[in-house]
């Protein structure tokens, strides 16, 4: 479900992991700059936008974040971790010219980034949810 990530942006490389609350993931805008946003909401995080640092791609596709006035962005990672049935890390590359595709939804003021997620087509894959990796341009 791509619990942690690893990124660089301005020379610094950066690992982070979605239980910190403090997780931001980077998007890439037009124009090429990269914006760093809070990843999802957790329990204890203040905000009105939906707990939790992933949406489902079937539920984008039925409507479900309409609300939040989405918006479909790629996120300049390089590599994403998971964790397997025993709780073992397991980081994979990015395929250069790839990226993670995120959802930023907004509130008022608020504004989030949550990684985007389909069902695996793999019957022996580590979770029931993966990443989905898009096209670059």
């Amino acid at each position: 479900m791509c619990g942690g990530v690893f990124y660089q942006i301005d020379g610094e490389e950066v690992r982070t992991y979605f239980p910190n609350p403090h997780a931001r993931l980077p998007v890439k805008m037009r124009g090429g700059r990269v914006e760093l946003l809070p990843w999802g909401r957790r329990q204890n995080q203040p905000g009105r936008l939906p707990l939790g640092g992933w949406a489902r791609h079937e539920s984008i596709l039925e409507g479900r974040w309409d609300k939040w006035q989405k918006i479909s962005v790629k996120l300049d990672i390089l590599q994403f971790m998971e964790k397997d049935m025993e709780g073992v890390s397991h980081w994979s590359d990015v395929t250069h010219g790839k990226f993670i595709q995120g959802l930023v939804a907004t509130w008022e003021q608020e504004r989030r980034v949550y990684v985007v997620t389909i069902t695996p087509e793999l019957d022996n894959a580590i979770h029931d949810r993966w990443p989905r990796i898009i096209a670059g341009g």
